[in-house]
């Protein structure tokens, strides 16, 4: 009859304890990676934003006569910035959201996260407009640049240029 040695028998347990931390951890770090990020998108594309009126906007040709006016959300801080008009399932032809930005320089616009498409209308630091990129691309990260400087951006459901006949040379007000 054989004895055990009853040191090996306490490495192999040490091993098994070993594999199991190792098994925890990487367990961990996969949670961690990818199921609360997942979980937390989820949420974001989940909550409701609703369109909430914080003054009005119009829009005027070159000799200063009225084309429309719109009711306006206004972007004021950098985190409505960037979520912008994401996530929204719809808004009214009459709604818009105005971005106003410290200077004027080229700006960039893109459409991730966006299901409602839109025309993009930036005016220049004079509330001139510049640039109109017409319905842009939903759910995209295509970008959308000014071709001028700008320093005002506002965001229209897509069509609306051209149910008003709004261009570039147009001013807007608020």
């Amino acid at each position: 009859m054989k004895k055990q040695n009853p040191v090996k028998g306490k490495t192999t347990d040490r091993k098994k304890i070993y594999y199991a931390i190792g098994a925890i951890a990487l367990i961990a770090v996969y949670v961690i990676a990818f199921i609360i990020p997942t979980k937390t998108d989820q949420a974001t594309e989940e909550t409701e934003y609703k369109f909430m009126k914080e003054g009005s906007l119009t829009f005027t040709d070159s000799l200063n006569h009225l084309i429309t006016k719109i009711d306006l959300e206004i972007s004021s801080s950098d985190y409505d910035t960037q979520l912008g008009l994401m996530f929204r399932r719809s808004m009214e032809m009459n709604q818009g959201m105005l971005f106003i930005f410290p200077e004027e320089e080229i700006r960039s616009f893109w459409m991730r996260n966006t299901y409602i498409s839109l025309d993009m209308i930036f005016v220049n630091s004079d509330k001139k407009i510049v640039t109109i990129h017409k319905n842009t691309k939903t759910l995209s990260d295509q970008s959308y640049a000014s071709t001028e400087p700008a320093q005002y951006v506002v965001e229209v459901c897509a069509g609306f240029s051209d149910k008003y006949s709004i261009k570039t040379g147009d001013k807007i007000n608020w």
